[in-house]
């Protein structure tokens, strides 16, 4: 057997590895280290701060909100306030930011700019609040419905009601139903009346909503 058959064939010592690539493995495990600092410094420090921050200066954004929603004052900001639009980009990945976009969208739907509501509206994160999300949600179908994308507009009619509370959920299934006779699903609209009889017998748009099945029922084919 040739010496280069012996050197082949020899086996690799137990722990090899570990001894030639110990300058690397022991950089890798202090970036490992670092990169965990960085992030609980991110997490509990940096967006700590920014989100107290902009809490501080959310307050009169929607002091301006209450007063009067369609002012600029609630949108731009003024005295040296930002206003919703500021914080909404200023301080992204706060609580503020999110509440700030799902006031953005209601007020730009107000105005008439139905895709600058879509834009800011689709910023919204999800809570878990029953209230700001199925609203985030119907308002996303307000917008789509008045620039005629009924399709989009039944998609959110729809997550919306999944979410809502039993005082929103039949609003949200009526303009469902709506929408549906608009994209002639006639059946789809059918089902959308017919659950708020059902389910919601006591809400305001119970009551009225025999009129809506019959209309339906009548296009059904």
């Amino acid at each position: 057997m040739s010496t280069t058959d012996n050197q082949t064939t020899q086996p690799i010592k137990k722990g090899s590895f570990v001894q030639e690539n110990n300058k690397s493995l022991l950089f890798i495990a202090g970036a490992v280290v670092l990169l965990i600092g960085v992030y609980f410094w991110y997490q509990n420090v940096y967006l700590k701060g920014r989100a107290e921050e902009a809490a501080s200066k959310m307050y009169k954004a929607e002091s301006y909100v209450g007063v009067d929603s369609l002012s600029n004052k609630a949108v731009k900001g003024e005295g040296g306030y930002p206003g919703l639009e500021e914080i909404a980009k200023e301080y992204d990945n706060t609580k503020s930011a999110n509440i700030a976009n799902l006031y953005l969208g209601g007020i730009y739907l107000r105005k008439g700019e139905y895709k600058q509501a879509i834009d800011a509206l689709g910023k919204y994160s999800a809570t878990g609040s029953p209230v700001a999300d199925p609203l985030a949600l119907g308002l996303l179908g307000d917008a789509y419905s008045e620039l005629k994308d009924y399709k989009q507009a039944a998609t959110y009619y729809k997550k919306a009601s999944d979410k809502a509370s039993k005082f929103t959920s039949p609003m949200f299934l009526k303009k469902l139903g709506l929408v549906n006779e608009n994209l002639k699903d006639f059946s789809g609209a059918v089902d959308a009346y017919t659950k708020i009889k059902t389910q919601y017998p006591e809400s305001a748009e119970a009551q009225l909503v025999d009129a809506y099945i019959a209309r339906a029922q009548g296009q059904v084919k």
